[in-house]
């Protein structure tokens, strides 16, 4: 690989780490989607709720002076109270979710989650080996592996933005209005960054392809 080459390299795998650190935020934290009741009485403390992947997070908010008649915004102080998901921890209750939840989504969204976890270190151990001397062909399975994790970051991120469409289109829930929040930014930020990354770190990666009829791949690129 030429210097150039390497330079853009380094520069695209950078941009990759800071989508594997999006990408890890996002599995790991509670903020993908905040979802709020209609208040009926302003006075009234009304609970608001927001979930991610793996457990939901309820909070009993004071509506006192209030004449919006929307729960939140989530950020006002409160009694918060964490549960992981039913079909996670059986013993753990989280009736909340148990009907207008739908489970085969949660599942889905976190079992994907996790394939794009194992995609990141599958790429990052072929990008610590190519640090050896002529093994920078080893970029281009790492490249593949990261741009994999990408489509399942935005595979998760679809599967979960239909789960919260459905709680809100279902007629035996109290949520009314919702927003998709800081964890949940950081989830399309991933997709975009190990995606396009993955792909131009391939582009990267390519040997120089031949400008003459008698070269093969392998006699146009400088290093061999």
């Amino acid at each position: 690989m030429s210097q150039t080459k390497a330079l853009k390299a380094r520069v695209t795998l950078f941009c990759i780490l800071v989508g594997i650190v999006l990408a890890m935020v996002a599995v790991v934290t509670d903020h993908w989607a905040v979802l709020s009741p209609h208040v009926e009485h302003h006075n009234a403390s009304c609970d608001a709720a927001h979930f991610g992947l793996w457990r939901i997070c309820t909070k009993s908010i004071v509506m006192s002076g209030s004449k919006d008649k929307s729960c939140g915004p989530i950020t006002l102080p409160g009694e918060e109270s964490c549960s992981y998901f039913r079909h996670f921890n059986p013993g753990e209750s989280s009736e909340i979710f148990e009907v207008t939840t739908q489970k085969e989504y949660s599942i889905s969204a976190a079992a994907i989650a996790i394939f794009s976890l194992g995609f990141i270190i599958l790429g990052t151990i072929f990008v610590l080996l190519s640090f050896r001397k002529k093994r920078d062909y080893l970029l281009r399975p790492a490249s593949l592996f990261y741009a994999f994790a990408g489509l399942c970051i935005f595979v998760s991120v679809e599967v979960m933005r239909q789960s919260v469409k459905r709680m809100i289109d279902s007629e035996e829930t109290v949520w009314i209005e919702y927003y998709y929040s800081w964890s949940f930014a950081c989830a399309c930020a991933a997709f975009i960054l190990l995606f396009l990354g993955g792909l131009t770190l391939l582009l990267f990666s390519l040997p120089r392809m031949p400008q003459n009829p008698w070269e093969s791949c392998m006699d146009a690129d400088p290093e061999h």
